[in-house]
């Protein structure tokens, strides 16, 4: 059984990355910094180096913060993953943004309520889980407001010109917003498998090894460097026109929020936290610049993930059991 998570846990995690790819290079492709297959390229490098140079807070809040791996079965944890990629794959083909890092928490919580009850769930962990995947998008809208007002005032007297070097920094925001999101997101699948290996019994204790930290982390860089081009052009372009000011200071905005949460342990949504950054942006230059019947569809897709995952893992743990011991 465990193959079976392993596989279907490093699925989930090049899902991850083809479906977030979007969120590190969409503003950097629409606004010319960068051709799209080099920004992919450097942002797939830099997912994979990520995880080893920041550490695995996130892998164990998710692993071991939510629910007690060692009450977990195998079934729960497989059931878990296929209703997050299962939910992935759906929001991808339809175009909207979501939420792996809801779809993990949602499947756990599903799939593990309905064979053990409310009790195997850790209040703590849950409500740190919770507080970080529900603050960060209003507080990504918040710091990439404030960042884009004090950019615009810097620039006030600035000719066109400084578009080039606005470009040019991209290079480097880029890059920022790759380790972040690398760093937050790749720790979620090392926390699913390294559950895994707790309930197969091939651990007695939960410590993420060094074969699943590069596992993860390849499977996300793989991801990120085929992208998820459906979504590259919805927080391209859908929500505000992006120039390279936009590009620029959104991915300041999104990289000091998504990092500062992964070094916490905090997992978040990087799809809501750079849609929302940039329609912070947006509202910064002009109210009316943003498109904001994207952001509903963003804002419903968001409050809806974790039930809807919820049942589907219930459903497939229902179906796990009349097939598995």
């Amino acid at each position: 059984m465990f193959y079976a998570i392993l596989v279907s846990g490093l699925i989930f995690d090049f899902l991850n990355g083809f479906h977030d790819s979007s969120n590190v290079v969409a503003t950097v492709i629409s606004s010319r910094a960068m051709r799209p297959r080099v920004a992919l390229i450097m942002a797939a490098i830099a997912h994979f180096c990520a995880p080893f140079l920041f550490g695995v807070a996130v892998a164990t809040t998710i692993g071991n913060g939510v629910i007690d791996p060692s009450a977990i079965s195998p079934n729960v944890i497989l059931a878990s993953v296929i209703a997050s990629v299962l939910w992935n794959i759906i929001t991808w083909w339809l175009g909207i943004p979501s939420s792996s890092s809801h779809a993990l928490v949602g499947g756990l919580l599903g799939a593990s309520v309905l064979a053990q009850g409310l009790e195997i769930i850790q209040i703590p962990g849950l409500a740190k889980i919770l507080l970080a995947l529900f603050i960060s998008p209003p507080l990504g809208m918040l710091v990439g407001y404030l960042i884009m007002r004090i950019v615009l005032f810097l620039v006030r007297k600035a000719s066109p010109r400084v578009s080039t070097v606005f470009k040019r920094l991209q290079i480097f925001t880029t890059l920022a917003l790759s380790l972040s999101h690398g760093t937050n997101d790749a720790q979620k699948t090392m926390g699913i498998l390294t559950m895994g290996l707790v309930s197969a019994g091939f651990q007695e204790t939960f410590a993420v090894p060094l074969w699943v930290i590069t596992a993860s982390a390849g499977a996300i860089a793989l991801g990120t460097a085929l992208g998820g081009w459906r979504l590259i052009r919805t927080l391209g372009g859908r929500i505000v026109r992006i120039r390279p000011i936009h590009g620029f200071t959104s991915q300041i905005a999104s990289a000091s929020v998504i990092l500062s949460a992964a070094l916490l342990g905090g997992p978040v949504s990087t799809t809501q936290v750079v849609g929302s950054t940039i329609m912070g942006v947006g509202a910064a230059e002009r109210i009316s610049k943003v498109r904001w019947q994207v952001g509903r569809e963003m804002v419903v897709t968001w409050l809806i993930t974790i039930p809807v995952t919820a049942i589907l893992s219930a459903a497939f743990y229902m179906l796990l059991r009349l097939f598995t011991p």
